[in-house]
């Protein structure tokens, strides 16, 4: 038997421009509500507006949509523009909270597509890391 592999963008098989949007709301808001999340929502002014903003615009590119993101404020950079901030492990580890349960929530129905955004952003949030520890 042979596994068929979706070919779309992660954007197309998401939902588009809604999903990543609703996507994005949610993980702002569980950043706002999980006291397990509260390292990393210190590091965000009072207000998650315009972080909402910018990640729906890095997202819709990252994920095979229109590069809003690179449009508006040019190459991403992640690393570099994420360097005044003091990301360890737990910063990671909180991050990657919000996230993994804002796709639980939003990607219902694809579970293959729910493994692979995780795992893509298990990468993208462990090389923000600019903090090490001892193992």
């Amino acid at each position: 038997m042979q596994i068929s592999k979706d070919i779309r963008s992660h954007y197309e098989r998401i939902g588009g421009e809604e999903k990543i949007r609703a996507l994005v709301q949610r993980f702002y808001q569980l950043m706002d509500e999980l006291p397990e999340a509260y390292g990393v929502r210190k590091m965000h002014p009072p207000s998650l507006k315009g972080a909402e903003g910018k990640l729906f615009k890095f997202l819709s590119g990252w994920m095979g949509g229109p590069q809003l993101f690179v449009q508006e404020y040019g190459h991403p950079m992640l690393r570099q523009r994420h360097m005044p901030f003091t990301i360890s492990r737990k910063e990671r580890d909180e991050w990657l909270l919000c996230m993994g349960q804002a796709i639980d929530d939003v990607v219902v129905d694809d579970e293959q597509l729910r493994n692979e955004l995780k795992v893509a952003f298990i990468k993208v949030a462990d090389f923000m890391r600019n903090q090490s520890e001892p193992d």
